[in-house]
């Protein structure tokens, strides 16, 4: 049976890269608390819309969608579910808000964990939801004409209870002992839960809410005022290329993590970034809303669109960004590439 033997294979993943990356975090995570006691208000706004972006993106990766308007009032708990979709968001939600709340207060364990995975199941009518897999199962991938093939054999069903509590015992033995930078722990669990792959159903959203709760209990937690779960969606072809690449001769203990714990350090990475780009806009008082906008468009390479431009902006209304876009239309720094709903703009003066 495959071992799990965190302290080993954190030793084995150290590479250049990687030190970089978690010494640019830590080098954020230092500045976090000032961000968070200086600006509460701010940091209020941030919360709600990570809250939106992160249950929407988490659930997006899986196929389960709804309507924008829908999905905001259903995290802002003022309708109930009306389908499946709508029921297994409500239950991403709900432990969203656990995790959000109570993070300091829950164990790693194989307990914990199967009561996450209930929650998120607790407004359907399925019947596997806190209950590991009771057959084998597969991560496949839908190929372009229509065909699957498989990525990854997980572990068996008659495998996964032990190698889930062996997991979790490594985990928080490293984690105790304080020798191996949290950082890399989590990120080498959060591969392994994946390729246990315990749960008929929910693997992904669960190893999110995971990763929120691994990084909130080590002190890392932008994932709440930023989307972490947004940024995977955005990356997700990378996501799963790197968690391919990670996998080779994993069932024999001769895997190479490096692959997807680079990928992952980026993304909290890149989470720290936002973190901080949206705080200092919103707290520079001596420019203008048209100058922050035109800011946003200069960094941005990609076409932008309105509600994008209302995520970086909580504290500008949107009819003063409906305003500035005019204007900047009007002088011919941005075009517009696209009409209707998803009207895009994109920055053209020199």
């Amino acid at each position: 049976m495959r071992k799990f033997d965190l302290v080993q294979e954190c030793n084995n993943v150290i590479n250049n890269n990687i030190i970089n990356l978690i010494s640019q975090i830590h080098e954020y995570r230092g500045k976090q608390t000032l961000y968070i006691e200086a600006k509460p208000n701010i940091l209020s706004s941030l919360l709600k819309v990570a809250k939106i972006q992160s249950t929407s993106s988490s659930n997006k990766i899986e196929g389960i969608c709804t309507t924008d308007k829908r999905i905001s009032e259903i995290v802002n708990e003022k309708v109930e579910p009306k389908n499946r979709n709508e029921e297994e968001i409500a239950g991403y939600r709900d432990v969203l808000n656990t995790i959000h709340e109570s993070y300091d207060y829950i164990d790693i364990n194989t307990n914990i964990i199967l009561q996450l995975h209930r929650d998120l199941y607790k407004y359907s009518s399925i019947g596997y939801g806190g209950k590991f897999k009771d057959s084998q199962n597969y991560i496949e991938e839908t190929l372009t004409d229509g065909t699957k093939r498989v990525r990854f054999t997980p572990l068996s069903a008659t495998e996964t209870l032990i190698a889930i509590e062996e997991l979790c015992n490594s985990y928080n033995e490293i984690i105790q002992k304080g020798e191996i930078d949290p950082l890399l722990a989590i990120s080498i669990f959060i591969f392994d839960f994946v390729s246990i792959h315990p749960f008929n159903d929910g693997n992904g959203r669960i190893s999110r809410l995971l990763t929120l709760l691994l990084l909130y209990k080590s002190g890392y937690i932008v994932g709440k005022y930023i989307s972490i779960e947004k940024i995977i969606e955005e990356t997700k072809t990378t996501y799963y290329d790197t968690l391919e690449k990670s996998s080779i001769n994993w069932h024999n203990n001769e895997n190479d993590y490096s692959f997807f714990v680079e990928y992952y350090l980026g993304v909290i990475l890149s989470a720290y970034k936002e973190f901080a780009a949206r705080v200092e806009y919103i707290t520079n008082k001596k420019t203008t809303a048209i100058e922050r906008i035109i800011i946003i468009f200069k960094e941005t390479i990609k076409p932008i669109n309105k509600a994008y431009l209302k995520e970086r902006c909580l504290d500008i209304s949107e009819t003063t960004i409906e305003r500035s876009l005019s204007t900047l239309l009007k002088d011919k720094k941005i075009e517009k590439i696209s009409g209707g709903r998803f009207t895009e703009y994109k920055w053209i003066s020199k």
